[in-house]
Order: C-alpha cells, then structure tokens, then sequence
C-alpha cells in the first residue's frame, strides 16, 4: 500500500470516525430518535456513547480487524457498536433475528466472532447456535431500558482512533439467501461512505432531513439505504423494534418526515391503512421503493396525494443506492429505476459478457467504489460476483435511448415457453393493473407441449378465473406469456419482508 498523501486507501484517523466528525460540526442536531422509548440523541451523544462502546470492546479484548456479531432488532445500541466498531476498526455482522438456531449457527462459523451480542428475548437463540459451532465466545445480553448504557463504562471522553485504510471492512452483512445459507458481504468503510456519497448527492440528502427507518439493521437496508448517508450529512433517524404502517404515518405527521424508502409491501401497507387519508404527507420530499418491483397502483396512490415516489435499485454487493430519477422526470418511466448516480458505472451484457445496445435484455452489471470486496471466505463465489472489475448482479435489465434502466427480473426466474422467453417481471406487472389483483408472482412448470408454462399465483379481492386473466391480458402481452393457470390465495409467502419466496409459491400451483 502507497504511503502517497493522494493515495485514496492511505491509512487515515477519520476513516472510522466519520460520525465523530459530524457531531464536531452539528453537536446538538439530532441523529437519532428511539421511537418505542421517546428517547432522542443528538450527535454529540452518539459520539460519547461510541466512546463508551470503544472502551466495552476493549475491555472484551477486541482489537482492530475483530468481529462482533449482534443479534436483536433495531434500537440504539445497534447504532452504538456500528459507531464503536468504526473507531475501534473492529467489523460489525449483524445476523438477522429471524433466522433458525441452525442458520445462524452457520452464521457464526463464517463470522467466527470474538463477542456475540445478543437482544434478551434472542439469548437462547444466540447460545443454542453458538453450542452447535463449540464455540465459548463470550455473550454479551442486551435488555430493554438502562441494560445496555450501564453495560458500558461510564468513561465517555475521546479515545484514539487507529489509523484505517477505506479498503478495510466495517461491515459484514449476510445476502437474502434465496439459496441455501446466506453469504457473508464484506463492506469496507470505503464502499460505506461512497455509497452514503452517491446518495446524499443524487437524491440531495440535506441535514434538516428527518426518516423513519423502514428496514431490520440486519440488512443492507437498515445501514446503507438511508442511516449512513443521514448521519454523514447531519440527518435525523427514528428506529422502531417492528414496522407497524401505522407508526410510520404517526412518525411522518409527528416528525415532519422529509425521507422515506421502504420496499413495495411495506408501501402498500402504509396506503391500506387506515390512518392514510388523515396523515399529512406534505413534509415528504424524498420516497423511494425498493427490494422489488412496485406495482403503478402503489406508486398512484402516492403521486395521488402530491408525494414523488419512484423506484430504486441496489444489492448488497455493490451500492445499495445505484440509480435516481432525474429532476422532473416523466411519469411514463415509473417502470424505471432511472439513471446511475454520479459515482456509478452500470452496463448490459449478454451471455459472453459482451455488452448490448439500448433495448436489448441482459444481465445488469454495476461497477464504482460502493463496491463490496467480495464475499467472507468464499473465494468462487466471490469470482463469479465480483470478478473482471464489474460486480454481476444476476438481474436482467435493459436501458432505453434515454439511459434509464429497467430491471426485468432475476436471471435465474427467465424461463422459456416453445423457444420464446419469459420474463415473469413483465407478466406480473401486466397482471397488477387487474383491479382485483392485490399481489401476484409468476413461476414456470413443466408442460408437455411448451416445456415449461407460467402459473400464475395471486391474491386477488374479488371472484377471478384463469381464463378472466388470459382475457384480461390478451391486448397486453402475447400469448405465450400467458398463465396457463391461476391459483388465488390469502397472501404471499415471503423470504423477508421484501422478498416473495418463488419456490414456496411454486408448491401453491394447484
């Protein structure tokens, strides 16, 4: 590594301490609301308290480049190792509570932490996967109340912070795992800030910019959609144990909420509320959906109260904030995430890597220093990903004349009927508009003719048959993606809160 003062990965003090530095300038601002609880904590507290956590982990022995995993949903001590972690240089992984004792116990054999810090009600968890890997590293309980302030030393003045590389990690964050276990994501302070940098610069993040967080800490979304970038410029973040839409109008209304980025269902669930006629939404100023296509319907029923809602796109290998919509953009790219933001390089690319002319469907391919590094000691994997300088996403997408990008839906979801693809995203957006269709997925299944035909599985507000659907989309798409069956059902089944489970709905196919 170059010792050159213009060197981007030269070792720096400030590299962990970005937050630090905020509460230098803005001391008083408030970073951080603890809505369960009323608590609010400006920057200046935030810094003291990761002063305290610094001195926790010493205390437990933890050097730079050591690892703490954490177990719980989303409340202040989260935030509390995130900020003690960058100073120490030690690296966070929050696991997702949601998980079985099994899968997190394969977390924690990747991670291979020096401290495991645990929410009460998920200690049994915690200690029964940490049994399965034989294991005796330390557990930390993290209860309600006072718990966790008493837990850290009283001491709260500055500490020294180590000389860190932007290439070192901070983060260790597990993809959706679709498949199997889930991946560990290796996220430097680096790709951190930059991501945090395209957002507050594309979407113009301001530091009178307050958001009610949408997403579970234990995900992409809970630090670098929106947390980072708002501590970076000097926003405010109100966290919440469980989303609950109701809570989120409340917070809106209450709070003067300028920022709001939630996945489709989370959206939609905040408009079948019944608190959204009454909430006043004209503080919002930035919206975003994200994790998923969101249907027009949702996206009318924003536009229909004067909000600006439009759709992002992002992973937890690269960004995730990738795209945004230029200054007035036309409604009629909705379907669109837009245009890369400024520190973002996106292609298309066939099959041999080659890339497409505008129009042409290919695997979206994302590049720019938001870039994870790669996968937690998976080295194929982290080739076939991240491999070449490009980081493959495994999404099919195409970019129009005007450069902005469609994603089409997961490589992996195309099927093809009589030697025609499929792209289940379109079929399923063409679906949607059916006013009786509430949510819908489309999978393929095995047929003697064709090879393999779409069914589709819906939850639809009204009596609905196969053949009123292929009806309904005969001036829409052509007959060969058509759903040659329809099975209707309560509700979805979901991976997360913003991923449909396409194999679990497969075996609903009737």
């Amino acid at each position: 590594m170059s010792d050159s003062p213009s060197d981007p990965e030269r070792p720096g003090r400030w590299v962990g301490a970005h937050v630090a530095r905020r509460a230098a300038l803005s001391p008083d601002r408030t970073a951080l609301i603890d809505t369960p609880t009323g608590r609010r904590f400006s920057y200046a507290d935030l810094d003291a308290r990761a002063n305290r956590t610094v001195r926790f982990l010493r205390a437990h022995g933890l050097e730079a480049g050591d690892r703490v995993a954490v177990l719980s949903r989303n409340r202040p001590a989260l935030v509390d190792l995130y900020l003690g972690t960058g100073k120490r240089g030690a690296v966070l992984a929050p696991l997702s509570h949601r998980l079985a004792v099994p899968e997190v116990a394969e977390l924690l054999s990747t991670v291979d932490p020096s401290l495991v810090v645990a929410e009460d009600r998920f200690s049994a968890d915690a200690a029964a996967a940490l049994d399965r890997i034989e294991t005796d590293c330390p557990t930390v309980e993290l209860g309600d109340g006072q718990s966790w302030a008493e837990t850290l030393p009283d001491d709260d003045s500055d500490v020294e912070t180590p000389a860190l590389s932007t290439a070192d990690p901070h983060l260790l964050l597990h993809t959706g795992g679709s498949t199997g276990t889930p991946k560990e994501t290796v996220l430097s302070h680096g790709a951190i800030v930059w991501n945090a940098h395209n957002t507050i610069t594309a979407w113009g993040l301001r530091g009178d910019d307050v958001t009610p967080l949408t997403f579970p800490m234990f995900h992409t979304g809970g630090w670098n959609v929106i947390t980072v970038p708002l501590f970076l410029v000097g926003g405010t973040v109100a966290i919440a144990r469980e989303f609950d839409p109701g809570d989120v109008l409340e917070s809106i209304d209450s709070e003067g909420a300028s920022v709001l980025v939630a996945v489709p269902a989370v959206l939609r669930a905040m408009t079948d509320h019944d608190d959204w006629a009454r909430t006043d939404l004209s503080s919002l100023r930035v919206v975003k959906s994200g994790g998923g296509p969101c249907r027009q319907s949702v996206m009318a029923a924003y536009w229909d109260r004067g909000v600006d809602l439009s759709q992002g796109y992002g992973l937890t290998e690269c960004g995730p904030n990738n795209f945004a919509m230029p200054d007035d953009w036309p409604r009629e790219k909705a379907d669109s995430v837009g245009v890369p933001a400024p520190h973002v390089d996106a292609r298309i690319v066939d099959e041999d890597g080659a890339e497409l002319p505008p129009g042409d469907i290919g695997e979206l391919e994302l590049a720019g220093p938001h870039a994870a590094s790669g996968y937690l000691d998976a080295p194929e994997e982290t080739a076939e990903t991240f491999g070449g300088g490009w980081v493959s996403t495994g999404d099919l997408a195409r970019v129009d004349a005007e450069g902005y990008y469609y994603i089409e839906g997961r490589k992996k979801d195309m099927f093809v009927s009589g030697g025609e693809n499929v792209y289940p995203a379109e079929v399923e957006d063409a679906i949607a508009d059916h006013s009786a269709v509430s949510d819908v997925v489309v999978v393929p299944v095995e047929d003697d003719q064709w090879g393999q035909v779409g069914a589709a599985v819906a939850v639809t507000t009204g009596e609905m048959g196969i053949e009123d659907l292929r009806s309904f989309l005969e001036d829409r798409l052509a007959r060969y993606k058509h759903p040659r069956s329809l099975t209707v059902v309560e509700a979805l089944p979901r991976s997360g809160p913003e991923k449909i489970d396409r194999q679990a709905a497969a075996e609903l196919v009737e």
